[in-house]
């Protein structure tokens, strides 16, 4: 919707702007417009996700690589100087709920044994991200305990 406002924005400029119209209290001003493309585009990454996870077939084992993914890009752009201070406090605030879904996954096994067991990621994912060693053997410990609990 962001980008479609964008887009046609001298049409909502012009609809918005008519004197007669019950839309002017809705008119933006060029600051307001600035903030909405820097919310676009600050929203990017998120819809990318959504519409990855929206597949048809959907992978468990890639849950952390992209929540990983998606706080380095929020804290790239919470960085970002020209962005609205808003835009990053708002940065933030997604990111903390970010931090909130990934402490999630602790608390079910099944993300972990999915990425060790996953040939794209293995144990190497985790040693690439600097996880501390003491997580990455218990993800270990998890998938070979599960394993011979059920096989």
């Amino acid at each position: 919707m962001i980008d479609f406002a964008i887009n046609y924005r001298s049409a909502v400029d012009k609809i918005t702007s008519e004197r007669g119209s019950e839309l002017r209290a809705f008119e933006l001003s060029d600051a307001e417009w600035e903030i909405m493309g820097q919310l676009r585009d600050v929203l990017k990454v998120l819809k990318d996700a959504t519409l990855y996870f929206s597949r048809s077939t959907p992978n468990l084992a890639t849950v952390i690589p992209a929540m990983d993914h998606i706080d380095r890009v929020l804290s790239t752009q919470s960085l970002t100087t020209s962005f609205n201070p808003a835009i990053r406090a708002s940065l933030m605030l997604a990111k903390r709920t970010l931090n909130r879904y990934y402490s999630a996954t602790d608390w079910s096994d099944v993300y972990r044994i999915a990425m060790v067991l996953h040939p794209q990621f293995k144990l190497d994912y985790f040693k690439r991200m600097k996880w501390p060693q003491n997580w990455i053997d218990t993800a270990l410990d998890i998938t070979r305990s599960t394993y011979q609990e059920n096989y």
